[in-house]
């Protein structure tokens, strides 16, 4: 079962044409900081706009900087605990710190159309060899015939790059190279949910678009997925190859009906 675009944007998926790739990365510095401002997981909407804008917890030097840095983290989080993807997302950072950088880019993978249609890109460089900008933006064209002028694409390159190192994917400064992410209890929960989610379920969600940007084995997400059972995060059966997944802290009884309805 395929759940429709709507009913996936009231979990918090995003299908918007446009991109904050194009004019900036996916921010995972400026998502730190207001994380760390604003702890409360229940927090409003409203009050992660008043950190950034009022208190500015990103340190922008402007107003205008502020407000774009609001209107941006939103595009690609959501900021709002209303919403599944979000809320699972500050569910899982507060208890696995080493799964922060990769559930940042889940989501804004789940959000953000170009980092979703470009990614495979990157997976499909092998490791240990180095990223070629030209090559990326060669790709871009074909994704987006006659979209970008030459200047947007090289610099839609450029924030691709730098979100692929900030996730993992690629490390270096000027010459970036292929790595393999580090998965970890809580990025697999998280990608695990965002299949499920999207209405996956059994072994295939081990075997979802999500999971896949892990670079991760079958065997080693299973590992990584007991130990966040163990831990209480999720709930986790498996019986030969009968496998069910669920999510009991994070979805409510009404968003669960939504994917039944």
């Amino acid at each position: 079962m395929v759940l429709s675009e709507e009913k996936l944007e009231r979990y918090g998926f995003s299908f918007r044409s446009g991109s904050v790739l194009t004019k900036r990365t996916i921010m995972f510095k400026e998502l730190l900081d207001v994380l760390e401002c604003v702890q409360d997981e229940r927090s409003a909407h409203d009050q992660y706009k008043e950190a950034i804008v009022a208190e500015n917890c990103t340190r922008k030097p402007t107003e205008a900087t502020r407000r774009y840095t609001a209107s941006y983290l939103t595009d690609l989080y959501g900021l709002d605990p209303d919403l599944v993807l979000f809320r699972a997302l500050r569910y899982f950072w507060s208890r696995d710190e080493q799964a922060r950088s990769i559930l940042c880019f889940l989501c804004a993978y789940a959000r953000d159309s170009i980092l979703c249609d470009c990614t495979p890109f990157v997976l499909g460089i092998a490791e240990g060899v180095t990223s070629d900008k030209d090559k990326l933006e060669e790709f871009i064209e074909r994704m987006y015939p006659d979209r970008f002028s030459d200047v947007m694409r090289a610099s839609l390159g450029r924030n691709l790059r730098s979100s692929w190192t900030q996730s993992g994917h690629l490390t270096g400064h000027r010459n970036k190279v292929r790595t393999r992410v580090t998965p970890s209890a809580g990025s697999v929960s998280y990608a695990l949910l965002l299949g499920y989610l999207s209405g996956i379920r059994g072994e295939s969600l081990f075997q979802s678009d999500y999971t896949k940007l892990l670079d991760c084995s079958f065997e080693k997400m299973i590992e990584l997925t007991e130990e966040a059972a163990r831990k209480g995060w999720i709930v986790f059966k498996r019986v030969g190859d009968v496998i069910e997944v669920l999510f009991p802290n994070i979805i409510n009884a009404e968003e669960l009906e939504w994917i039944r309805e």
